[in-house]
């Protein structure tokens, strides 16, 4: 048996190659058992292949409900993922916020380290820098300057922090592209869902004999790749819904369209062109530009669930979180 499967942040969607259709209340406490229990009624027989779409990795971007991480980069570079770029959204609107770093000032640590622009050593890595993490960090985000053309100092780094326990993402690993901002905030926004989506996918695994993600390109990749790169998983669930969304245009007679697909928690827009998703680079997500192959699919942190509050100056806020299924 063959199914098809997407995970938002209110409902969980199953369908197999019988045509059959199942829809259940998502769980987003432990998201795995939306899908179990979907699975289930469905039918008793274990499916040969799940591929799988899921906004998990999404929410908990928007949600902030990643894990604890540290950052590790060259000595006077902690502050890159707060001073960013001179961009401004709003350009007008002198209140505009960007998105608080995912890494708080305490957990930035530097080590003595140097590599040139052509990435050629100027300063010898000195192991001896490398920090003692605290016990509760979750995840660690290692990026060093230019380690895009010589990841070397970034290998032994991440050697050290493995044997010390951790778990550790390179940014010669995941992004490997110059501009330190951009390379750094993929890093840790990598890091920092790590925890969440890797307990996930692994539960996941086990309900298959084969389990294919979808990722933000498009494409579908094994569960467990999936889990080490799970920045590549945000806009999952938004690209399914873009493939859905041009194949219906197409058999309608429309090769250029707009998708639009609301969830419970986010709502999401991409540009169809003679039947083609556009592709993109890299997406900003939550206010976090990352530097990964993805569709160029648009997301904003508002949704058929999401809750209206007033903010401190008394205005009126939707999102980012949502009701979800709970009390949906």
């Amino acid at each position: 048996m063959l199914v098809g499967a997407d995970t938002g942040g209110t409902f969980t969607d199953l369908v197999d190659d019988r045509g059959r259709v199942c829809k259940v209340s998502s769980t987003p406490d432990e998201p795995a058992a939306a899908l179990e229990t979907g699975l289930r009624t469905l039918g008793p027989d274990r499916p040969t292949r799940l591929a799988h779409g899921t906004t998990v990795a999404t929410n908990a971007l928007l949600e902030r409900t990643g894990g604890r991480i540290a950052l590790v980069t060259t000595r006077g570079f902690a502050d890159v993922i707060e001073i960013a770029r001179q961009t401004r959204p709003s350009l007008y609107d002198i209140w505009a916020d960007r998105p608080e770093p995912l890494v708080p000032r305490e957990l930035r640590f530097e080590v003595d380290e140097r590599l040139d622009a052509h990435g050629h050593e100027i300063t010898v890595l000195d192991e001896r820098s490398i920090p003692v993490l605290p016990p509760d960090v979750d995840a660690v985000a290692v990026c060093l300057l230019h380690s895009d053309l010589s990841p070397d100092h970034e290998r032994r780094v991440a050697a050290v922090l493995a044997q010390r326990g951790h778990d550790v993402t390179c940014s010669h690993d995941v992004s490997p592209e110059y501009r330190e901002y951009e390379r750094t905030v993929t890093t840790v926004v990598n890091a920092y869902l790590r925890p969440r989506c890797r307990s996930y996918l692994s539960r996941l695994a086990e309900l298959a004999g084969e389990v294919l993600v979808m990722t933000s390109a498009g494409g579908l990749v094994p569960a467990v790749e999936a889990a080490d790169v799970p920045a590549a998983l945000l806009l999952s669930g938004p690209a399914g819904g873009v493939h859905a969304a041009a194949v219906v245009a197409r058999a309608c007679g429309f090769p250029d369209a707009v998708s639009f697909d609301m969830g419970g928690t986010s709502t999401d827009v991409c540009l169809v062109r003679s039947g083609v998703p556009e592709p993109a680079a890299g997406r900003v997500v939550a206010g976090y530009p990352l530097r990964l192959p993805s569709l160029d699919v648009h997301t904003i942190g508002a949704g058929g669930g999401s809750i209206a509050a007033l903010d401190p100056g008394g205005a009126l806020a939707v999102g980012p979180r949502s009701a979800g299924a709970v009390p949906g």
